[in-house]
Protein backbone atom coordinates (compact mmCIF):
# COMPACT_ATOMS: atom_id res chain seq x y z
CA UNK A 1 0.00 0.00 0.00
CA UNK A 2 1.04 3.56 -0.74
CA UNK A 3 1.77 6.16 1.91
CA UNK A 4 -0.34 9.12 0.81
CA UNK A 5 0.69 12.68 1.68
CA UNK A 6 -1.74 15.55 1.21
CA UNK A 7 -0.24 19.07 1.41
CA UNK A 8 -3.16 21.26 2.51
CA UNK A 9 -2.11 24.89 2.47
CA UNK A 10 -2.63 28.19 0.70
CA UNK A 11 -5.60 30.51 0.85
CA UNK A 12 -7.03 30.26 -2.69
CA UNK A 13 -7.15 34.02 -3.22
CA UNK A 14 -8.74 33.71 -6.69
CA UNK A 15 -11.75 32.09 -4.99
CA UNK A 16 -12.29 35.02 -2.60
CA UNK A 17 -14.61 35.79 -0.82
CA UNK A 18 -15.54 32.10 -0.52
CA UNK A 19 -11.98 30.99 0.20
CA UNK A 20 -10.28 32.82 3.07
CA UNK A 21 -6.95 32.53 4.83
CA UNK A 22 -8.68 30.94 7.83
CA UNK A 23 -10.96 28.68 5.77
CA UNK A 24 -9.32 28.04 2.38
CA UNK A 25 -10.81 26.33 -0.65
CA UNK A 26 -9.78 22.78 0.24
CA UNK A 27 -12.12 22.91 3.26
CA UNK A 28 -15.12 23.83 1.06
CA UNK A 29 -17.47 21.51 -0.88
CA UNK A 30 -16.83 22.61 -4.46
CA UNK A 31 -17.63 19.45 -6.41
CA UNK A 32 -21.41 19.49 -6.19
CA UNK A 33 -21.45 17.06 -3.24
CA UNK A 34 -21.44 17.74 0.50
CA UNK A 35 -17.81 16.59 0.81
CA UNK A 36 -15.02 19.17 0.85
CA UNK A 37 -12.18 19.02 -1.67
CA UNK A 38 -9.97 17.64 1.12
CA UNK A 39 -12.47 14.91 1.98
CA UNK A 40 -12.84 14.04 -1.70
CA UNK A 41 -9.05 13.72 -1.94
CA UNK A 42 -8.93 11.25 0.95
CA UNK A 43 -11.89 9.34 -0.48
CA UNK A 44 -10.14 9.11 -3.85
CA UNK A 45 -7.06 7.63 -2.16
CA UNK A 46 -8.99 4.80 -0.48
CA UNK A 47 -8.12 2.17 -3.16
CA UNK A 48 -4.41 3.06 -2.84
CA UNK A 49 -3.86 3.71 0.84
CA UNK A 50 -5.41 3.46 4.31
CA UNK A 51 -6.16 6.10 6.96
CA UNK A 52 -3.14 4.83 8.92
CA UNK A 53 -0.92 5.50 5.91
CA UNK A 54 -2.47 8.86 4.95
CA UNK A 55 -0.81 12.02 6.22
CA UNK A 56 -1.96 15.63 5.87
CA UNK A 57 0.48 18.53 6.19
CA UNK A 58 -1.33 21.74 7.08
CA UNK A 59 -0.93 25.03 8.90
CA UNK A 60 -1.75 25.93 12.48
CA UNK A 61 -4.82 27.91 11.41
CA UNK A 62 -6.33 24.91 9.60
CA UNK A 63 -5.32 21.97 11.79
CA UNK A 64 -8.53 21.87 13.84
CA UNK A 65 -10.79 22.06 10.78
CA UNK A 66 -8.75 19.35 9.03
CA UNK A 67 -9.03 17.06 12.06
CA UNK A 68 -12.80 17.63 12.21
CA UNK A 69 -13.23 16.80 8.54
CA UNK A 70 -10.95 13.73 8.62
CA UNK A 71 -11.97 11.93 11.80
CA UNK A 72 -10.79 8.59 10.37
CA UNK A 73 -7.14 9.74 10.30
CA UNK A 74 -4.97 9.08 13.38
CA UNK A 75 -4.19 12.33 15.18
CA UNK A 76 -0.46 11.83 14.69
CA UNK A 77 -0.96 11.76 10.90
CA UNK A 78 -1.90 15.45 10.80
CA UNK A 79 1.45 17.20 10.58
CA UNK A 80 1.12 20.84 11.59
CA UNK A 81 3.67 23.28 10.18
CA UNK A 82 4.20 26.38 12.36
CA UNK A 83 4.41 28.69 9.33
CA UNK A 84 4.22 28.34 5.53
CA UNK A 85 7.58 27.36 4.00
CA UNK A 86 6.24 26.39 0.54
CA UNK A 87 5.82 22.85 -0.72
CA UNK A 88 9.31 21.39 -0.34
CA UNK A 89 9.50 21.71 3.44
CA UNK A 90 5.98 20.31 3.86
CA UNK A 91 6.50 17.33 1.56
CA UNK A 92 10.03 16.66 2.84
CA UNK A 93 8.85 16.63 6.47
CA UNK A 94 6.21 14.06 5.60
CA UNK A 95 8.79 11.95 3.74
CA UNK A 96 11.17 12.09 6.70
CA UNK A 97 8.43 11.12 9.17
CA UNK A 98 7.35 8.21 6.93
CA UNK A 99 11.00 7.09 6.65
CA UNK A 100 11.20 6.71 10.44
CA UNK A 101 8.26 4.27 10.23
CA UNK A 102 9.13 2.48 6.97
CA UNK A 103 12.56 3.42 5.50
CA UNK A 104 11.87 2.15 1.96
CA UNK A 105 8.21 3.10 1.75
CA UNK A 106 6.69 4.44 -1.45
CA UNK A 107 4.81 7.70 -0.91
CA UNK A 108 2.67 9.83 -3.14
CA UNK A 109 2.01 13.54 -2.72
CA UNK A 110 -1.38 14.81 -3.91
CA UNK A 111 -2.74 18.32 -3.40
CA UNK A 112 -5.86 18.77 -1.27
CA UNK A 113 -7.69 20.99 -3.75
CA UNK A 114 -7.75 19.13 -7.07
CA UNK A 115 -10.85 17.79 -8.82
CA UNK A 116 -10.62 14.43 -10.62
CA UNK A 117 -13.38 13.47 -13.04
CA UNK A 118 -12.51 9.75 -13.28
CA UNK A 119 -11.11 8.54 -9.91
CA UNK A 120 -10.66 4.92 -11.06
CA UNK A 121 -8.58 5.95 -14.06
CA UNK A 122 -6.59 8.30 -11.81
CA UNK A 123 -5.88 5.46 -9.35
CA UNK A 124 -4.63 3.25 -12.18
CA UNK A 125 -2.30 6.02 -13.37
CA UNK A 126 -0.92 6.38 -9.84
CA UNK A 127 -0.35 2.60 -9.66
CA UNK A 128 1.71 2.86 -12.85
CA UNK A 129 3.73 5.64 -11.24
CA UNK A 130 4.32 3.41 -8.21
CA UNK A 131 5.97 0.82 -10.49
CA UNK A 132 8.42 3.50 -11.63
CA UNK A 133 9.06 4.60 -8.04
CA UNK A 134 9.85 1.03 -7.02
CA UNK A 135 12.64 1.10 -9.64
CA UNK A 136 14.19 4.10 -7.88
CA UNK A 137 12.80 6.89 -10.08
CA UNK A 138 11.27 10.12 -8.83
CA UNK A 139 7.87 9.95 -10.53
CA UNK A 140 5.35 12.58 -11.49
CA UNK A 141 1.84 12.16 -12.83
CA UNK A 142 1.69 14.37 -15.90
CA UNK A 143 -1.61 15.49 -17.39
CA UNK A 144 -2.19 15.01 -21.10
CA UNK A 145 -2.91 18.58 -22.26
CA UNK A 146 -6.21 19.30 -23.96
CA UNK A 147 -5.57 22.93 -24.88
CA UNK A 148 -2.66 25.43 -25.05
CA UNK A 149 -2.98 26.38 -21.37
CA UNK A 150 -0.77 29.27 -20.20
CA UNK A 151 -1.66 28.92 -16.52
CA UNK A 152 0.15 25.62 -15.91
CA UNK A 153 3.75 24.52 -15.87
CA UNK A 154 4.80 21.75 -18.27
CA UNK A 155 6.94 18.62 -18.29
CA UNK A 156 9.10 18.08 -21.37
CA UNK A 157 9.26 14.32 -21.89
CA UNK A 158 11.25 11.84 -23.92
CA UNK A 159 10.01 8.70 -25.67
CA UNK A 160 8.25 5.99 -23.61
CA UNK A 161 10.53 3.55 -21.78
CA UNK A 162 9.98 -0.06 -22.89
CA UNK A 163 6.41 -1.24 -23.37
CA UNK A 164 4.99 0.69 -20.43
CA UNK A 165 3.66 4.24 -20.17
CA UNK A 166 6.70 5.68 -18.35
CA UNK A 167 8.46 8.57 -20.06
CA UNK A 168 11.66 10.25 -18.89
CA UNK A 169 11.27 13.90 -17.90
CA UNK A 170 13.95 15.96 -19.59
CA UNK A 171 12.99 19.34 -18.17
CA UNK A 172 10.44 21.21 -16.11
CA UNK A 173 9.04 24.19 -18.02
CA UNK A 174 7.58 27.40 -16.59
CA UNK A 175 4.12 28.70 -17.44
CA UNK A 176 4.49 29.58 -21.14
CA UNK A 177 3.24 32.31 -23.41
CA UNK A 178 0.32 31.26 -25.60
CA UNK A 179 2.49 30.71 -28.71
CA UNK A 180 4.83 28.45 -26.76
CA UNK A 181 1.89 26.58 -25.21
CA UNK A 182 0.50 25.95 -28.71
CA UNK A 183 3.88 24.53 -29.78
CA UNK A 184 3.96 22.31 -26.68
CA UNK A 185 0.51 20.96 -27.53
CA UNK A 186 1.55 20.14 -31.09
CA UNK A 187 4.79 18.47 -30.02
CA UNK A 188 3.22 15.56 -28.18
CA UNK A 189 6.19 15.66 -25.77
CA UNK A 190 4.80 18.05 -23.18
CA UNK A 191 2.45 17.32 -20.28
CA UNK A 192 0.89 19.62 -17.72
CA UNK A 193 2.70 19.55 -14.41
CA UNK A 194 -0.01 18.88 -11.81
CA UNK A 195 2.51 18.54 -8.94
CA UNK A 196 1.51 14.94 -8.20
CA UNK A 197 4.59 13.02 -7.10
CA UNK A 198 5.35 9.36 -6.31
CA UNK A 199 8.70 8.08 -5.00
CA UNK A 200 10.46 5.91 -2.47
CA UNK A 201 11.14 8.03 0.57
CA UNK A 202 14.80 6.97 0.75
CA UNK A 203 15.35 7.95 -2.90
CA UNK A 204 13.68 11.33 -2.43
CA UNK A 205 15.54 12.09 0.81
CA UNK A 206 18.87 11.18 -0.83
CA UNK A 207 18.12 13.60 -3.67
CA UNK A 208 17.07 16.25 -1.15
CA UNK A 209 20.37 15.76 0.69
CA UNK A 210 22.28 16.16 -2.59
CA UNK A 211 20.56 19.36 -3.68
CA UNK A 212 19.27 20.94 -0.47
CA UNK A 213 21.50 19.72 2.38
CA UNK A 214 20.29 22.31 4.89
CA UNK A 215 16.65 21.47 4.28
CA UNK A 216 17.44 17.76 4.51
CA UNK A 217 19.25 18.20 7.81
CA UNK A 218 16.37 20.24 9.18
CA UNK A 219 13.50 17.90 8.33
CA UNK A 220 15.39 14.78 9.42
CA UNK A 221 16.14 16.42 12.78
CA UNK A 222 12.45 17.26 13.22
CA UNK A 223 11.39 13.76 12.12
CA UNK A 224 13.78 12.15 14.63
CA UNK A 225 11.95 13.98 17.40
CA UNK A 226 8.46 13.39 15.99
CA UNK A 227 6.13 11.75 18.46
CA UNK A 228 8.49 12.37 21.39
CA UNK A 229 8.31 15.04 24.13
CA UNK A 230 10.94 17.01 22.18
CA UNK A 231 8.79 17.31 19.05
CA UNK A 232 7.39 20.81 19.57
CA UNK A 233 10.70 22.23 20.75
CA UNK A 234 12.60 20.81 17.78
CA UNK A 235 9.90 21.90 15.34
CA UNK A 236 9.90 25.44 16.75
CA UNK A 237 13.69 25.63 16.65
CA UNK A 238 14.31 24.22 13.17
CA UNK A 239 11.25 25.06 11.07
CA UNK A 240 11.82 28.84 10.78
CA UNK A 241 15.34 28.18 9.45
CA UNK A 242 14.18 26.04 6.50
CA UNK A 243 14.33 27.62 3.04
CA UNK A 244 11.01 28.68 1.54
CA UNK A 245 11.02 26.94 -1.83
CA UNK A 246 8.78 24.68 -3.91
CA UNK A 247 9.67 21.01 -4.36
CA UNK A 248 9.79 21.55 -8.13
CA UNK A 249 12.59 24.12 -7.83
CA UNK A 250 14.32 22.53 -4.87
CA UNK A 251 14.52 18.92 -6.05
CA UNK A 252 12.63 17.91 -9.18
CA UNK A 253 14.26 20.24 -11.72
CA UNK A 254 17.77 19.22 -10.68
CA UNK A 255 16.79 15.56 -10.51
CA UNK A 256 15.35 15.74 -14.04
CA UNK A 257 18.59 17.22 -15.31
CA UNK A 258 20.39 14.24 -13.74
CA UNK A 259 18.04 11.75 -15.47
CA UNK A 260 16.29 10.67 -12.28
CA UNK A 261 12.70 11.77 -13.03
CA UNK A 262 10.02 10.04 -15.08
CA UNK A 263 6.32 10.57 -15.60
CA UNK A 264 3.16 8.69 -16.43
CA UNK A 265 0.70 10.58 -18.66
CA UNK A 266 -2.77 10.78 -17.21
CA UNK A 267 -6.12 11.60 -18.77
CA UNK A 268 -8.71 11.47 -16.00
CA UNK A 269 -10.48 14.82 -15.98
CA UNK A 270 -8.02 16.76 -13.80
CA UNK A 271 -8.61 20.33 -12.71
CA UNK A 272 -7.07 22.42 -9.95
CA UNK A 273 -10.14 24.70 -9.54
CA UNK A 274 -8.02 27.83 -9.38
CA UNK A 275 -10.83 30.34 -9.90
CA UNK A 276 -14.60 30.69 -10.26
CA UNK A 277 -14.51 30.57 -14.06
CA UNK A 278 -12.84 27.14 -13.84
CA UNK A 279 -15.45 26.06 -11.31
CA UNK A 280 -18.10 26.89 -13.89
CA UNK A 281 -16.35 24.67 -16.43
CA UNK A 282 -15.96 21.71 -14.05
CA UNK A 283 -19.39 21.41 -12.42
CA UNK A 284 -22.70 20.37 -14.01
CA UNK A 285 -24.79 23.25 -15.34
CA UNK A 286 -28.48 23.92 -15.78
CA UNK A 287 -29.88 24.15 -19.36
CA UNK A 288 -28.75 27.79 -19.57
CA UNK A 289 -25.17 26.94 -18.60
CA UNK A 290 -25.44 28.28 -15.03
CA UNK A 291 -23.61 26.70 -12.08
CA UNK A 292 -25.13 27.27 -8.64
CA UNK A 293 -23.44 26.30 -5.37
CA UNK A 294 -24.96 26.82 -1.96
CA UNK A 295 -26.38 25.18 1.12
CA UNK A 296 -29.87 25.17 -0.39
CA UNK A 297 -29.38 26.51 -3.88
CA UNK A 298 -33.01 26.26 -4.95
CA UNK A 299 -34.20 28.36 -2.02
CA UNK A 300 -31.34 30.87 -2.04
CA UNK A 301 -30.96 31.62 -5.77
CA UNK A 302 -33.43 33.01 -8.32
CA UNK A 303 -32.20 33.30 -11.92
CA UNK A 304 -34.12 34.76 -14.85
CA UNK A 305 -33.01 35.30 -18.46
CA UNK A 306 -29.37 34.65 -17.49
CA UNK A 307 -26.75 32.25 -18.81
CA UNK A 308 -23.18 31.21 -18.14
CA UNK A 309 -23.35 32.30 -14.50
CA UNK A 310 -21.38 30.97 -11.57
CA UNK A 311 -23.39 31.72 -8.43
CA UNK A 312 -22.23 30.83 -4.91
CA UNK A 313 -24.76 31.52 -2.18
CA UNK A 314 -23.52 31.18 1.40
CA UNK A 315 -25.17 34.00 3.33
CA UNK A 316 -28.70 32.61 3.61
CA UNK A 317 -30.03 35.63 1.71
CA UNK A 318 -31.84 35.33 -1.58
CA UNK A 319 -29.51 35.96 -4.53
CA UNK A 320 -31.47 37.02 -7.61
CA UNK A 321 -29.96 37.67 -11.04
CA UNK A 322 -31.80 39.05 -14.06
CA UNK A 323 -30.56 39.41 -17.64
CA UNK A 324 -26.86 38.68 -17.01
CA UNK A 325 -24.38 36.69 -19.09
CA UNK A 326 -21.06 35.05 -18.13
CA UNK A 327 -20.98 36.59 -14.67
CA UNK A 328 -19.74 35.43 -11.26
CA UNK A 329 -21.80 36.25 -8.16
CA UNK A 330 -20.53 35.16 -4.74
CA UNK A 331 -22.53 36.08 -1.66
CA UNK A 332 -21.04 35.41 1.79
CA UNK A 333 -21.93 36.71 5.23
CA UNK A 334 -19.55 39.69 5.09
CA UNK A 335 -18.63 40.20 1.42
CA UNK A 336 -20.16 40.07 -2.06
CA UNK A 337 -18.27 39.58 -5.32
CA UNK A 338 -19.69 40.41 -8.75
CA UNK A 339 -17.27 39.80 -11.59
CA UNK A 340 -17.20 39.02 -15.31
CA UNK A 341 -16.12 35.39 -15.79
CA UNK A 342 -13.35 36.51 -18.13
CA UNK A 343 -11.84 38.48 -15.21
CA UNK A 344 -11.88 35.58 -12.75
CA UNK A 345 -8.08 35.41 -12.58
CA UNK A 346 -7.99 39.05 -11.43
CA UNK A 347 -9.92 38.41 -8.20
CA UNK A 348 -6.55 38.01 -6.49
CA UNK A 349 -5.97 41.74 -7.11
CA UNK A 350 -8.95 42.54 -4.86
CA UNK A 351 -7.41 40.47 -2.08
CA UNK A 352 -4.09 42.26 -2.56
CA UNK A 353 -5.83 45.62 -2.23
CA UNK A 354 -7.65 44.52 0.93
CA UNK A 355 -4.27 43.55 2.38
CA UNK A 356 -2.90 47.00 1.55
CA UNK A 357 -5.89 48.56 3.27
CA UNK A 358 -5.35 46.44 6.39
CA UNK A 359 -8.71 44.65 6.03
CA UNK A 360 -7.33 41.45 7.53
CA UNK A 361 -10.76 40.28 8.75
CA UNK A 362 -11.97 40.10 5.14
CA UNK A 363 -9.11 37.98 3.78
Amino acid sequence: MLYAVIPAGGSGTRLWPLSRAGHPKFLHPLTGSSASLLQETVRRLAPLSTPERTLVVTGVAHATAVARQLTQLPEENILVEPSPRDSCAAIALAAAVIATRDPEAVMGSFAADHVIGDPQRWAQTVREAVHGAEQGLLMTVGITPTRPETGYGYLQTGDPVGDGPLRPVAEFKEKPAVEVAEAYLRSGHHLWNASMFVWRVDVFLAELARQQPDLYAGVTAIAAAWGTPAQDEELGRVWPTLPKISVDYAVMEGAAAAGRVATVPGDFGWNDVGDFHTLGDVLPTDPAGNVVLGTDAKADVLLRDSSGLVVVSQSGRLVSVLGMRDTIVVDTADAVLVCARERAQDVKALVDELKQRGEEALI
